[in-house]
């Protein structure tokens, strides 16, 4: 199953809908659980946040009802719903497969008492709503330096360039960690939800080919 948190100023209805997001899980077999934030927004600035026991009780709430596979809980978000992924994944995260995380993180200095076994991020570097956050001296694999060191990860595979679609060009780089693995996807756009990324992280995920859609 995925849990998708929305970005701020929506609701799940969008994602049920959305096809860079359900058109994937539907086409995957992926049971796709969209949740409404209050005031159609999330509490991911503090630690123990309202939203990550009410995300807890969602999953719950759905296992009740579907044969969920606990070893195959992913959690993502995009924008403000990414920050939101990234709180749940910090708090409660020892539960979490995997957290695909679109265009949205927490400040690097953050504690985490908790950590998925895999930690997937994309970001544009040109993002003037969630800005890119550089890291010093121009670092551009700061964006998921928080993991990298609750993970215990060492030097990055820059294994370059890839394409789900042939008009957008991401940059990956990955790190085996001590905890798990780490990958960071860059492109040279802006605020959005990459055509194919979340699909293309479901098939390795789930070791399948990578296809798109």
């Amino acid at each position: 199953m995925l849990l998708h948190f929305h970005g701020w100023g929506r609701q799940g209805d969008l994602i049920v809908n959305h096809q860079r997001i359900s058109g994937h899980t539907r086409r995957r077999g992926v049971l796709l659980i969209a949740p409404n934030g209050e005031n159609r927004t999330w509490d991911f600035w503090r630690e123990d946040s309202r939203d990550t026991v009410f995300a807890a009780a969602v999953i719950e709430h759905v296992a009740e009802r579907f044969p969920i596979d606990r070893a195959q809980i992913y959690v993502s978000g995009y924008s403000y719903g990414s920050a939101m992924a990234w709180r749940y994944a910090c708090d409660n995260g020892d539960g979490v497969a995997a957290l695909l995380a679109i265009s949205g993180t927490l400040s690097q200095d953050e504690n985490c008492a908790q950590a998925p076994q895999e930690i997937r991020h994309v970001h544009g570097m040109a993002d003037t709503v969630m800005y890119f956050p550089v890291g010093p001296g121009g670092d551009v694999a700061h964006p998921v330096r928080l993991w990298r060191d609750t993970l215990g990860c060492g030097m990055a595979d820059h294994t370059g360039p890839w394409q789900a679609v042939e008009w957008l060009t991401l940059d990956r780089r990955t790190w085996d960690c001590d905890g798990g693995r780490v990958t960071l996807d860059i492109h040279p756009g802006g605020h959005f939800i990459p055509h194919g990324w979340i699909g293309w992280q479901l098939d390795q995920l789930m070791g399948r080919v990578p296809q798109y859609p």
